[in-house]
């Protein structure tokens, strides 16, 4: 069966780091090529692709089936519509657009085209999060009544990604790690009733949000997700408690620092956790009071695009939906309302 023909529209961190490696060693795609508009710096990594320096280029490019937009935020959209209304299937890094709108109206293109159209929300495959998804379903913790998640670092200096640092759409830590827990608590308990959110300026030099915090309501729990980069010394990434126990589990994921020291993600224990950052299961079962630590579950990225090329192939959901990127904006969307009114915005259904 050929491979699935794929242009990436970037080779910064994302490009370098987070696509070309899974499209370049998965059968199932050909990395064709990649826009750079002045260098080539992804010939030392991939000599035989071809480099494009205009996006005209790849939209004009019958052969390319799939376009990944790893661009900065605040043209997600522009570059997304132009990608779909060429004939090409897209995804899309998060954040997926600066606006509900936005995201709405690429979804109905996607459909209305028969096009495949995904968000790259890669951390549902982060080591840890598969583990405290795993103690979730398997109801080690009885019903869920609470939950944190945290993206904490520790990182006073400004990011030299000036699209991050400078106020306007896109901007700001809400966009940049915002999505990751947004996504990571609706896969885990769906869409919330209504949010309440605080946004803050914390570093000296800063003059975007670079710390939030998310209360986010249902029927039957609460649930907080907060970053920021003045977090010397992080407390779990997930505190999740339940009728039945509690589940601690830290940040643990090895596979970004991997990449970004350009280990191949077919490298030997690849997503394998250190045995210290296993997470603290304390519950009881049968009568019997449990507290251990939880071996914790193997990452790999690679399995978001194994699906992509499921979808693309036979059809199938992809896996992360336009659905979900739109979700993801409603309440990236209500958050910036709620800290602007300082109330609680009800989420429409």
């Amino acid at each position: 069966m050929p491979a699935i023909k794929t242009a990436i529209l970037s080779f910064g961190m994302s490009g370098r780091v987070f696509h070309a490696p899974f499209i370049a060693l998965n059968p199932g795609f050909e990395l064709v090529g990649i826009w750079e508009r002045t260098q080539s710096a992804s010939l030392e990594f991939y000599p035989n692709i071809k480099i494009y320096r205009s996006l005209e280029e790849i939209l004009n490019d019958a052969t390319i089936q799939l376009v990944i937009v790893n661009t900065p935020t605040n043209t997600h959209y522009e570059y997304t519509k132009k990608v779909l209304l060429s004939g090409k299937h897209a995804v899309v890094e998060k954040a997926f657009t600066t606006t509900v709108a936005e995201a709405i109206e690429l979804n109905n293109i996607a459909i209305e085209k028969k096009l495949k159209l995904s968000v790259f929300q890669n951390r549902r495959w982060d080591s840890d999060f598969k583990t405290v998804k795993k103690i979730i379903e398997e109801g080690w913790l009885g019903a869920v009544v609470e939950a944190e998640i945290h993206f904490d670092r520790f990182k006073e200096a400004l990011s030299p990604k000036l699209h991050k640092e400078i106020p306007g759409p896109g901007a700001g830590i809400l966009n940049d790690l915002g999505p990751h827990l947004i996504d990571q608590s609706l896969s885990l308990f769906g869409m919330p009733t209504a949010v309440y959110a605080e946004l803050r300026i914390m570093r000296p030099n800063s003059v975007v949000d670079d710390y939030f915090e998310l209360l986010l309501s249902y029927a039957d729990k609460v649930v907080r997700l907060k970053a920021g980069y003045l977090v010397r010394e992080p407390i779990p990434a997930y505190i999740i408690h339940g009728t039945k126990g509690s589940f601690l589990k830290s940040r643990g994921d090895i596979q970004e620092t991997a990449l970004v020291a350009n280990q191949k993600p077919d490298s030997p224990n690849w997503g394998k956790e250190p045995v210290e950052e296993e997470g603290l299961l304390h519950t009881e079962k049968e009568g019997i009071v449990i507290k251990e630590k939880i071996p914790t579950e193997i990452g790999n990225y690679a399995s978001y695009y194994s699906l992509v090329e499921k979808a693309i192939r036979e059809n199938t959901a992809m896996p992360v939906s336009g659905y979900d990127g739109i979700n993801v904006m409603k309440i990236i969307e209500a958050s910036f309302k709620s800290n602007t009114d300082k109330k609680q915005i009800s989420l429409n259904q």
